[in-house]
């Protein structure tokens, strides 16, 4: 079967599957925006209080502010997509907003996130918002020290624990020898200046415990929750990976996107993202309707599950093994790592 066949018939089952959950209900997209900011600052305002007579339980409450940072970030991600409201003024203004609570410029963002959408899974496009991946081929084919510099990328704890700190800097500016719109670069810059202004008024009312101990150790703990969640949505054992001559969109998505099975409190706070291959399949799908669109359609059903315990063990996967169409790990490499001595993550 040819690309375009195999496209077209695969089209035939999901865009009808998915037909009828595309696009918003205002109504409940204004509830959930009402509700979600409301909650964060709530959470802030009570954990700004008990930072005055207790510090360690002022760092517990950004455990809930992160988890509400991460829901608000979904609603964000909901306006790149223009799925949460029908107009695009509406979805502009309400993602940069949300943009700036979670310090992400909302129109550059947008701008990558729909490149990745186009290219998840395709080996001839990586590199658009997506976790540094090198096949076997290509890392044996790597210098010792480039070997050295991948593992420290690829090693859970760089991921998870400076992974946010590259968000916070990167997110800041546009990277050297970026394409980009005036618009996309005039988004960079004013959400930086919008965070200078609310960070600089928080500190006026407030002080300074508010930001350091209240707002950045939530940010931190999102950034992390939003990193692992990102990488297992694409990076589990039985991935999708093809070159661009076989990629396929629909088939990139129901292989090449995991269904993150979460507990139902976990799944409110991350904005049911965890159907990411529905969401592949249908970005104009808003967030409150992916798990009703999942539960009516059977075809839409068999999609990789992952779970808490086997996300955490995807973090030691590394490789594409274009053999085995599978990922890795360092330690399944032999032949490399007899020869470089470098120990597995």
């Amino acid at each position: 079967m040819t690309k375009a066949s195999r496209s077209q018939t695969q089209g035939d089952g999901w865009r009808a599957a998915v037909a009828a959950y595309v696009g918003p209900r205002v109504s409940h997209s204004v509830f959930q925006l009402v509700t979600t900011l409301a909650l964060l600052a709530g959470v802030f305002a009570g954990a700004y209080r008990v930072a005055a007579w207790s510090r360690p339980i002022a760092l517990v409450l950004a455990i809930p502010a992160a988890g509400l940072l991460v829901r608000t970030f979904i609603l964000m991600h909901d306006c790149a997509h223009g799925s949460f409201f029908p107009s695009r003024r509406a979805n502009e203004v309400v993602g940069a907003i949300t943009g700036v609570l979670s310090l992400t410029p909302f129109a550059q963002w947008r701008r990558d996130h729909a490149l990745h959408h186009a290219s998840a899974g395709d080996l001839d496009r990586r590199g658009h918002g997506d976790v540094p991946t090198l096949t076997v081929r290509e890392y044996v084919a790597r210098t010792p020290r480039q070997r050295f510099a991948y593992r420290v990328i690829r090693h859970p704890a760089s991921l998870l624990l400076l992974g946010p700190l590259h968000l916070l800097l990167s997110q800041r500016f546009l990277p050297r020898g970026t394409v980009t719109s005036a618009r996309e670069v005039a988004s960079v810059w004013s959400t930086n200046v919008a965070i200078a202004v609310l960070a600089t008024a928080v500190v006026l009312t407030c002080g300074w415990s508010a930001i350091l101990l209240v707002y950045l150790p939530a940010y931190y703990l999102a950034a992390m929750a939003g990193i692992w969640i990102f990488y297992v949505q694409h990076q589990f054992e039985n991935a999708y990976w093809e070159s661009h001559e076989a990629w396929d969109y629909a088939t990139a998505a129901l292989r090449g996107s995991s269904h993150l099975k979460l507990p139902k409190i976990l799944q409110w706070i991350t904005g049911s993202i965890g159907l990411h291959h529905i969401h592949h399949l249908a970005p104009r799908i808003p967030n409150y309707r992916l798990q009703r669109c999942h539960d009516a359609n059977p075809i839409l059903q068999g999609a990789p599950q992952v779970t808490l315990r086997s996300g955490a063990a995807a973090l030691r996967l590394a490789l594409w093994d274009e053999e085995r169409k599978r990922l890795v790990r360092f330690a399944d490499v032999e032949p490399v790592r007899r020869t470089t001595g470098l120990r597995a993550v």
